[in-house]
């Protein structure tokens, strides 16, 4: 039979590879050095999970500090005296008018009142947007006129809506006396 070229090759090299019996107890020894390096290596191994969750918590702490905290408002009041009376002017007359509307409670009223307060409610949003933007602009003299043209807005959208349901009375009133 022919010989290998790699039975060849390990003849050759015979004497290169160490062919001698381990000594008694090596692995005992093996076995030992390595489980002392693996409890060592499991000691420092809770210190991992433990700086990540502290830094998962202090990163939920600043956030939640964030989330929480408002953004600066001011309303026409903090932009000078004169504005506190124009705000507290229109304010009254805002309620005023919404107390009017309220004690309008007929059937027929009733749609006309919820779609007006549904009104209300948008241009209320709208004044709390503008009181943001007049803290981050410095009292910009634009964001003031829009919140005075909001307070109009509200007060003309009211008058209307009990002008319109004033005629709506009127309308029934007088079909009431002429089919008598």
């Amino acid at each position: 039979m022919k010989k290998d070229e790699i039975d060849i090759l390990f003849e050759n090299m015979r004497e290169c590879f160490d062919i001698h019996e381990t000594p008694t107890g090596h692995q005992k020894r093996f076995l030992e050095k390595f489980h002392s390096q693996k409890s060592q290596q499991e000691k420092r191994t809770w210190w991992k999970p433990l700086s990540v969750a502290a830094s998962v918590a202090a990163i939920a702490l600043f956030a939640t500090f964030l989330l929480k905290s408002e953004p600066a408002k001011a309303d026409l009041a903090s932009v000078s005296p004169e504005m506190e009376k124009t705000q507290s002017f229109f304010t009254s007359a805002i309620n005023k008018e919404l107390r009017t509307l309220k004690n309008y409670n007929s059937p027929e009223a009733k749609a006309l009142v919820e779609d007006a307060m549904a009104q209300i409610a948008t241009l209320e949003q709208e004044y709390q947007s503008l009181t943001i933007d007049l803290a981050e602009s410095g009292n910009d003299k634009r964001v003031v006129y829009a919140m005075i043209s909001n307070f109009q807005n509200r007060i003309e959208l009211l008058e209307q809506v009990i002008q319109t349901l004033d005629e709506i009375k009127e309308l029934k009133a007088y079909r009431n006396e002429t089919t008598i």
